[in-house]
């Protein structure tokens, strides 16, 4: 029985293929490592203080052969998968964070627009250590998620930690949200505010509903737009395209690149700009994550907008769900993306083109903004320091402009995003006024 057990156990590893390590070459050099895997299987079976079942050690083993790669992979049980794939529970209900795993340890990416979490003045780069008093060090990501999750009306009590400042405790109370991913305003009576909190189906409809909008609440004398992108946790990778494509008429939206040489696929634009060719300040911060860094980069790229603000949080990478034949399922980095003249953004982030920090919070400790160059496994920026690489097809890198952002920055709370104390949004404000002196447009 032992035998066969530990005949399942390597038949597990070698189905995960490209998940095994690299070894050297040489004789049997792939076996040899599984005969390690093999020899530590037998002697955890006989030797564990207490009786471990097969089925947990290769949970196990494959759970550890996905930590070990980045933050993002992660295998999922078939309980969990199931779960995954089951209606919502209507009595069910989030606390609307969107966190990562940084060492065992739980960090938020950003609060969603509206949610319990943003209101209880959660920020980007919390460190949560513990849920109902229940430590988060040895969870994994899906598990921190549900025991976010519960009965409607249901209180959490979340442990955090800001930067150096001393441990908070706050109460969350969860409910059903609607996440609203486009709200827009005018600001004065000729600046068009479009909030983009994250990226749904109907997303880039809402968008393009509220830009015609603004104008027609303007007299058509809109003399520019702010796209304000912080706190930001990111959303649908189509959805995210889709909104970039409504404002650049032409040229590469992004470019995705996965494992194998010459994977690299380039996504352009389609013809048309909502904006109509207005200047566009597109307002980013840590708290950009992902889908929103998508955007942000082809804006910047194809000199579409200004960027302003601080580093964005550096992560581009695009997860597959792979069913595992009736034992879960296994999340998986399978490629990343990369601004349109082939700059990488994973564990770099975005540069602003103007730097400008949140005054009202500028003395808070430095260092509590964590980007994903930080998390434990993060994937390596391996972008040559030259412009031009092979990865970019020969494109040269679009000029930067403006100081280089800090590698630290102040957080800012989602609940002072597009308030009247938001010092970042006066400014981008500034800035289209002044562009549209110098073009003539202010009226």
């Amino acid at each position: 029985m032992r035998k066969l057990a530990t005949a399942l156990a390597v038949g597990a590893l070698l189905a995960a293929g490209p998940a095994l390590p690299q070894v050297k070459s040489g004789k049997g050099g792939g076996y040899e490592q599984l005969n390690l895997f093999s020899e530590a299987y037998d002697r955890i079976r006989q030797d564990a203080v207490e009786p471990v079942g097969e089925g947990k050690l290769i949970g196990a083993a494959i759970a550890g052969m996905l930590s070990g790669l980045d933050a993002r992979s992660a295998y999922i049980s078939e309980a969990a998968y199931r779960a995954m794939q089951a209606p919502a529970n209507e009595d069910q209900a989030s606390v609307g964070l969107v966190v990562t795993i940084d060492n065992a340890q739980l960090k938020v990416i950003a609060p969603h627009d509206g949610s319990p979490a943003a209101r209880s003045g959660i920020k980007p780069g919390d460190l949560v250590f513990a849920i109902d008093k229940d430590p988060t060090y040895d969870l994994t990501l899906g598990e921190a998620e549900q025991k976010l999750r519960g009965p409607v009306g249901s209180e959490v009590e979340l442990s955090l930690r800001r930067g150096n400042q001393a441990p908070i405790k706050v109460a969350v109370k969860r409910e059903r949200y609607k996440v609203e991913t486009v709200t827009a305003r005018l600001e004065g009576e000729n600046i068009g505010y479009l909030r983009v909190a994250g990226f749904d189906d109907g997303t880039a409809a809402s968008l393009t509903s509220a830009v015609q909008d603004l104008r027609q609440r303007a007299a058509n004398k809109v003399i520019g737009f702010v796209l304000d992108l912080r706190n930001n946790p990111g959303g649908s990778f189509d959805a995210a395209v889709a909104v970039a494509d409504a404002f650049i008429d032409k040229g590469d939206i992004v470019v995705v690149k996965g494992r194998r040489p010459g994977s690299i696929k380039r996504i352009s634009a389609t013809p048309g700009d909502i904006a109509q060719g207005v200047p566009i300040v597109a307002l980013i911060n840590g708290g950009t994550a992902r889908e929103a860094e998508l955007v942000a980069a082809g804006l910047q790229d194809n000199r579409r907008a200004v960027l302003l603000g601080t580093k964005s949080f550096g992560e581009s990478s695009i997860e597959t769900l792979i069913p595992l034949q009736g034992n879960g399922a296994i999340r998986l980095t399978t490629a990343r993306f990369m601004t349109p003249s082939g700059q990488r953004i994973q564990g770099k982030g975005l540069t602003p083109d103007l730097t400008v920090m949140p005054l009202k919070l500028a003395k808070l400790p430095q260092g509590e903004r964590l980007r994903e160059a930080d998390l434990r496994g993060a994937l390596k920026n391996t972008d040559p320091a030259a412009a031009g690489s092979k990865d970019s097809g020969g494109k040269p890198a679009a000029a930067k402009t403006g100081p280089v952002a800090p590698d630290t920055a102040p957080s800012l709370a989602t609940a002072d995003i597009g308030s009247a104390a938001d010092e970042q949004l006066g400014q981008a404000a500034d800035v289209l006024r002044g562009l549209a002196l110098v073009s003539g447009r202010a009226g």
